[in-house]
């Protein structure tokens, strides 16, 4: 049942106490997903929250999860005001996270297969060979290995040789304190404007744009003298390119830069901080690390392995991966704007109002989880099935903009770790570690989590 009910008096939704001028600035800063579910288990599920001066609607819960989903949540809920300030940044249209209905159909069309697990049929050896190269340069034996920044050159190198056919590892600090700023300044807007004047930001932001150029130019360049590929040949950036000039309409010339970068922006942080936490919960947990050392023996026995029912055959590592999602998820909450006067669980919310959706409070409910702070890989098994419980687990996101990625990300992060824990021999940095985390850009293990590498086991 939708939470959008007709009701003949609808309340305003209660404010959560905050600091004066501040407001929950602070609260946000530190973690937003413990804040988040403390307003749900406070207001329930609606509240009005202060940000920077700023007031938010806050609807999260099950409520909030299954709502994102519906008829009517599609209708009362868009996307574009938050995405406003990346879109006049880099002098574009329209981006895929920044749009609804048709325009977002349109979008999503031109770039489904270039993000699906489709687009690496057949290569799943070839992204183990990369990983390996990975292991290679930056987890050097004997070394305590900085995890968070070696994923991040990780996740580069993967996606920009499995979907743009380069791997621009020499932009990786510029890609990365380009999202810092874009995140925090422009589009959850915990931070002030005035910040995106910092050198630091200009000069990051102008060698994003040069990677973009260039990726733009050179596959111009084989365009002119090749023509298309095959269709069994093209990738992400065929598929945006051909579309800008099949359809200049659909994909602008304003809107490549930032489109044909958006590999490395979205998955830079939110890949490399997943397998920077999953590196994390499979060490603290001696029994579930035994359990996936097994799977991964057995995966890669043979050498070369098969893509068939890839994450079927390492049950106890999908799970370890599902399990670290539901306790750090990256996907916080989704940022919307009212399109339209809407009553929610009884709450006026009214056209116009900017909303965050915490669709990640249920991961930490025990009426979806029994004992949810605990780490526990069997909770998605057949028998349990607990995720699968109507709005319990959002990892990414909910409703029309569910990560385009998701299905392509599964494959990715379970090679990477499948590889990592097959490989390496590792330990926390110090043994008895406990993680510490980082909210900005995004939620994930802070940049100090370290492992030492003891050696290779194969």
């Amino acid at each position: 049942m939708s939470a959008v009910i007709d009701a003949p008096v609808a309340k305003e939704p209660p404010l959560v106490r905050g600091l004066p001028l501040l407001g929950n600035t602070l609260q946000m800063a530190k973690d937003p997903t413990r804040f988040f579910v403390d307003c749900y288990r406070e207001y329930g599920p609606v509240s009005r929250v202060k940000i920077l001066g700023k007031e938010y609607v806050l609807i999260s819960g099950i409520e909030a999860a299954t709502f994102m989903g519906t008829r009517e949540g599609k209708d009362c809920l868009r996307s574009k005001e938050f995405w406003e300030g990346l879109v006049n940044e880099y002098g574009a249209k329209r981006v895929l996270t920044g749009e609804d209905g048709e325009s977002h159909k349109q979008l999503r069309d031109v770039m489904r297969h270039g993000y699906s697990k489709e687009s690496i049929k057949g290569r799943y050896n070839e992204l183990v060979s990369i990983t390996d190269g990975c292991f290679e340069r930056d987890w050097p034996v004997g070394t305590s290995v900085n995890v968070l920044p070696a994923m991040q050159y990780m996740v580069v190198d993967q996606l920009g040789t499995i979907l743009t056919g380069a791997a621009p590892l020499e932009y990786v600090a510029d890609i990365r304190t380009a999202i810092l700023y874009i995140l925090n300044v422009l589009v959850t807007r915990q931070r002030p404007k005035i910040l995106l004047q910092r050198p630091e930001y200009k000069k990051a932001k102008a060698r994003v744009v040069e990677l973009g150029n260039n990726m733009i130019n050179d596959w111009l360049a084989r365009y002119r003298r090749d023509g298309e590929k095959p269709a069994d040949q093209k990738n992400l950036i065929d598929n945006i390119m051909e579309a800008h000039v099949n359809q200049p309409d659909v994909m602008p010339a304003s809107d490549l830069v930032v489109t044909i970068t958006g590999p490395y922006v979205a998955g830079l942080d939110t890949v490399a901080n997943t397998t920077a936490a999953i590196t994390y919960t499979v060490l603290k947990h001696p029994e579930v690390k035994r359990r996936v050392l097994e799977e991964v023996d057995a995966l890669f026995a043979d050498g070369e392995i098969s893509e068939d029912h890839l994450l079927q055959r390492i049950p106890a590592l999908q799970g370890a991966i599902m399990e670290t999602m539901r306790l750090y998820p990256i996907a916080v909450a989704q940022m919307r704007t009212a399109n339209k006067d809407f009553v929610f669980a009884g709450h006026q919310i009214r056209e116009g109002q900017m909303l965050y959706v915490g669709t990640s409070v249920p991961h930490f409910m025990e009426e979806c989880y029994p004992d949810p702070f605990t780490f526990d890989i069997d909770r998605y098994t057949k028998e349990r099935a607990e995720h699968m419980k109507p709005g319990a687990y959002s990892p990414y996101g909910r409703g029309p903009h569910t990560c385009l990625g998701k299905s392509l990300a599964e494959i990715q992060i379970a090679l990477s770790m499948a590889r990592l824990f097959y490989k390496m021999d590792l330990e926390l940095d110090p043994p008895g570690y406990e993680l510490k985390t980082k909210t900005a850009p995004t939620p994930g293990p802070a940049t100090s989590f370290k492992v030492r590498v003891k050696g290779y086991r194969h």
